[in-house]
């Protein structure tokens, strides 16, 4: 009987050694799954929708052959039950990710970011175009305009109010959270340009610095030149003499614009023809970087009243109406 007990010991002891290594086998086992490589050679974007549960968020991963034996995830799971909270979103796999660092993702939310540019210099319709062309940006009717109304400004008049910079989204954004911080970014940049601005400038408010710095970027090709040619555009005003710049002209054109103003484009008096119209024009022209609203706030402490482009992207500065005749002579009519 003694024995018999004895040997009944044994055999369980056995069975549960067995067990034990095969659940540490078994535990070893979907330790070394989860840090295989999943099945791609290039990024791809893996799109887990609202409401996913886990064993959906399994069968997607093998219905885009990104892993294979999902029973094993599924068992993972048990012994790791934070692996099942999961959130909805557009993300980024790399050839790089691991089981492990996908899940990594997909539980922490580092959904796929998107980057969209809005350049200085750039019109608002330039932009609208910019924005038409971005992945997975949610569009809207006149997104601009409705922006300006959402922070309380009724003018209709988008232009200029917008910040150039880069700004990053997330799939299924609205561009309207995205120009709302556009917005507020020029409100706070224009505001802190006009407070500080040069005392005694002929402006009378914050748009008409936006105006023209508006005008400044367009004319700067060379960015060290951005306080000297503000300072020949203030010098004008301050003297009652019309701005006569070109990209004035080109905007009051509109899509007649076809690469080349012609002399009878300069006679034309429209509203932001600066040949043909006292001072500033009624809008902006562009959106303005923060450089061209610094040297609007700030120009240059020079008496120039005259400017023409060497066409290397820099410009001859004059004092006289002789020495500009002289300088366009040079770099611009013998083209």
């Amino acid at each position: 009987m003694k024995k018999a007990i004895i040997g009944l010991f044994a055999t369980l002891f056995t069975l549960l050694t067995l067990a034990a290594v095969a659940g540490y086998w078994g535990y070893q086992t979907l330790l070394t799954y989860a840090d295989t490589p999943i099945k791609i050679t290039q990024a791809q974007e893996l799109d887990v929708k609202r409401g996913t549960n886990f064993n959906q968020f399994i069968s997607l991963l093998e219905s885009e052959q990104l892993i294979e034996d999902g029973w094993k995830l599924k068992w993972l799971v048990r012994i790791k039950p934070e692996l099942a909270g999961i959130r909805s979103g557009l993300y980024e796999l790399e050839p790089t990710d691991t089981l492990n660092s996908l899940l990594a993702k997909v539980i922490s939310g580092k959904e796929k970011s998107f980057a969209v540019t809005l350049l200085e210099g750039q019109t608002v319709k330039e932009w609208q175009l910019v924005l038409e062309q971005q992945p997975r940006l949610t569009l809207s009717e006149d997104i601009f305009a409705q922006v300006l109304r959402e922070n309380g400004d009724e003018s209709g008049l988008p232009e200029g109010k917008f910040f150039p910079d880069t700004y990053h989204y997330i799939a299924g954004s609205s561009e309207r959270a995205l120009l709302n911080k556009s917005y507020k970014k020029m409100q706070l940049e224009l505001d802190k340009a006009w407070q500080g601005r040069q005392q005694g400038l002929p402006l009378k408010s914050a748009y008409e610095l936006l105006i023209l710095a508006s005008i400044i970027e367009k004319e700067t090709g060379k960015a060290s030149e951005r306080p000297w040619i503000a300072a020949v555009f203030i010098n004008r005003l301050r003297k009652g003499m019309r701005l006569q710049t070109d990209p004035t002209v080109i905007y009051g054109m509109g899509d007649r614009y076809k690469g080349n103003i012609t002399r009878k484009d300069l006679r034309e008096t429209t509203a932001f023809n600066t040949y043909r119209i006292n001072g500033l024009p009624p809008t902006p022209i562009a959106a303005p970087s923060l450089a061209a609203l610094q040297a609007a706030a700030h120009p240059a402490d020079v008496d120039y009243f005259y400017f023409v482009s060497r066409n290397d992207g820099s410009h001859v500065f004059s004092k006289t109406l002789n020495e500009h005749n002289r300088a366009v002579n040079k770099y611009q009519r013998n083209r």
